[in-house]
């Protein structure tokens, strides 16, 4: 389906090109932009609703600031496609998110405009500061820094740090705050609270500006109404809490609340604002799904909708057949409540997450036990390492790409002191079309070189079930269960938890001719390879190890005692992970076998579907098959 763009939209290809419109035309440009990108997403499956909400504002930017002279960094990334368009990509934003097609996120490889990479949040205001420290160190006084900070990113730890050193930094930076009140989920914690209190005083200060006009000229209240109004004002700005308290106590001018979807005015603000020197915060209110009325009632659900009817906002339901079993996460967030209704230490914790790991189920039916503490990974870590110390177990849910950020938490609170968290990692592997600032690859080679933890990936939903019973029993000390964003099989929902040894993998085929040594979900395919080549006569041996680390060297003992030839699979990073271990077994215990690896190569990976970036790394079913016929008939070394 080929999407045609409005009269305006179709003149509009580059900032050069939006400058030479009238002011009055940019909101009719704005409806064709928020138009256009609803009809290509509703059949090109990508993030709607954060984009929806800052059309507006990408057209105001672009319309008063010199990009890319001008740096412009969003954050998070997902509510940058309003600017993708707006920037050279308007032709080939049809390919967002698809194989060898355009990043769903701003990529400064992709475009000059795209000013920071930026996939994760709350990265912007560091990287704006830094790059305005560097133009006037370079004596570039004229260069523009703009950070739009949104979506619930501002409630992390490195956005109040950078906030903290812009305000003495005295550099020309302006920090653009999009107030939706929502980033996946309902934004939460004492930050989102103020917000909602400065735009309560906006109202009062509104109501104060239309008292003053009406107490002015020919009222018989005269001058004392006037001092009264003053009196008003001074008592508004004392009891609530108003645009000059957080911002301004850290050095920044504030300015705002402003309607974000009134263009322009937004110009007219932008234009003063650019001639004001030093550190800015504009606070800005959007709507997240504006324009069309599913998104704006339901923007967690319109977050990444799939297919959809651009028309009426219906989501289009996948009919494949694997939709019968659930979702990963769908197992997490039942089977949690199944252990916490009988084990009264259990806790749900999630950083900004709760939809999208399905500790929302928990915290519907045991508020007082789950918590979502906003986009702040860190936190997350040692707010459980507190709870633990206290005899709590907490189960911290964190997609495997996220908690990179929160490394050095893991082994200085929890790992060093071996507290019992239970870290799921939700996304394990390679996620498809949100490529490679979101693919969960290196989980399984960080933590397999920190002391104390235990590491444990299923191979279905129902080892997870059972390694989540496993994990919360008494004296377990760290342990992490990686999963994938998909789906497997249905689980018997009745059938009792099992409690797994652990360091203790599964022979799941005997064979002589090569034995397969996997880890995780990934072995269900490499189940299939096997029955595949024995239609061809290969026998093929097939281990599924359950547990990185402690890894199972009975197991593997038996595999290097049977099999001159192993390959191993893995959707992970290629080093430290799975692979790494088998062979630094056999290079320990001198077994002399021909190994080949396959996991996610020494590269960052794209964006595509799960089928193409698998093929991509060569460990979808054909490139597995070809790497052991490599192996059998010594085509690979």
């Amino acid at each position: 389906m080929v999407v045609i763009p409005g009269k305006l939209l179709s003149s509009v290809n580059y900032p050069s090109d939006l400058k030479q419109l009238n002011v009055e035309q940019l909101p009719k440009l704005s409806e064709e932009l928020r138009q256009f990108i609803i009809d290509v997403i509703s059949h090109n499956p990508g993030h709607l609703s954060a984009s929806l909400g800052t059309v507006e504002m990408a057209v105001a930017i672009h319309y008063v600031f010199n990009t890319p002279d001008d740096k412009l960094i969003w954050d998070v990334g997902h509510q940058a496609y309003p600017h993708k368009i707006l920037t050279g990509r308007k032709e080939v934003f049809q390919t967002l998110r698809t194989y060898k097609g355009i990043s769903g996120f701003p990529k400064m490889s992709e475009s000059e405009y795209d000013a920071f990479g930026v996939g994760h949040s709350s990265t912007s205001i560091s990287a704006a500061l830094g790059m305005a420290v560097a133009s006037s160190l370079k004596n570039e006084k004229h260069r523009q820094h703009i950070a739009v900070i949104g979506d619930g990113s501002m409630t992390a730890g490195m956005a109040f740090e950078a906030l903290n050193h812009a305000g003495v930094a005295k550099s020309n930076i302006l920090v653009i705050l999009n107030d939706n009140g929502i980033a996946i989920d309902k934004n939460v914690g004492a930050l989102s609270e103020y917000l909602t209190r400065i735009t309560t005083s906006y109202s009062y200060n509104r109501l104060k500006d239309k008292v003053w006009k009406l107490l002015g000229g020919g009222s018989p209240y005269g001058k004392n109404s006037r001092a009264f109004v003053r009196q008003l004002g001074r008592a508004v700005k004392t009891t609530l809490v108003t645009q000059s308290n957080f911002f301004e106590s850290l050095n920044f001018r504030y300015f705002g609340p402003i309607d974000g979807h009134d263009v322009e005015n937004f110009v007219n603000v932008l234009q003063h604002l650019k001639n004001i020197p030093g550190p800015k915060l504009l606070h800005v209110i959007t709507k997240k799904g504006k324009g069309l009325e599913k998104a704006e009632q339901d923007p967690t659900k319109y977050h990444a909708p799939g297919n959809f009817n651009s028309k009426t906002g219906e989501i289009i339901e996948s009919t494949c057949k694997d939709r019968l079993a659930p979702k990963y996460q769908t197992v997490f967030g039942r089977t949690i409540i199944e252990l916490a209704e009988k084990n009264d230490k259990i806790i749900g914790i999630t950083p900004a997450m709760p939809t999208g790991c399905s500790l929302n189920l928990m915290m519907e039916k045991m508020p007082d036990r789950a918590f979502d503490v906003g986009i702040a990974e860190q936190h997350a870590v040692t707010f459980s390492a507190g709870l633990a110390v206290q005899g709590m177990t907490p189960f911290c849910n964190i997609y495997s790409s996220f908690m990179q950020r929160a490394f050095d938490q893991v082994i200085h609170d929890v790992a060093l002191q071996k507290l019992h968290v239970v870290f799921c990692l939700d996304r394990g592997g390679l996620v498809g079309e949100d490529g490679a600032t979101h693919h969960g690859a290196y989980d399984l080679a960080y933590f397999r070189s920190i002391p104390n933890i235990t590491i444990a990936s299923p191979l279905n939903e129902i080892e997870l079930r059972n390694m989540m019973y496993t994990a919360q029993l008494e004296g377990m000390g760290p342990f992490v269960i990686r999963y994938p964003r998909g789906r497997g099989v249905n689980p018997d929902w009745k059938t009792p938890f099992q409690q797994l040894k652990i360091g203790k993998g599964q022979t799941l085929r005997d064979g002589k001719d090569i034995a397969i040594i996997s880890i995780g979900h990934v072995g269900n395919t490499a189940f299939d390879v096997c029955n595949e080549l024995a239609t061809e006569g290969i026998d093929a041996a097939h281990y599924d190890m359950r547990f990185l680390k402690p890894i199972d060297k009975d197991l593997l003992h038996t595999v290097f005692a049977k099999h001159k030839r192993v390959i191993t699979i893995e959707d992970g990073t290629i080093l430290g992970g799975l692979g790494s271990a088998v062979m630094e077994f056999a290079a320990d215990n001198n077994y002399h076998a021909k190994i080949k690896r396959l996991g996610i190569p020494d590269r960052f990976i794209e964006q595509g579907t799960l089928d193409e970036l698998k093929a991509e790394c060569g460990f979808d079913k054909p490139g597995i098959i070809k790497a052991i016929k490599d192996i059998l008939y010594n085509k690979s070394t």
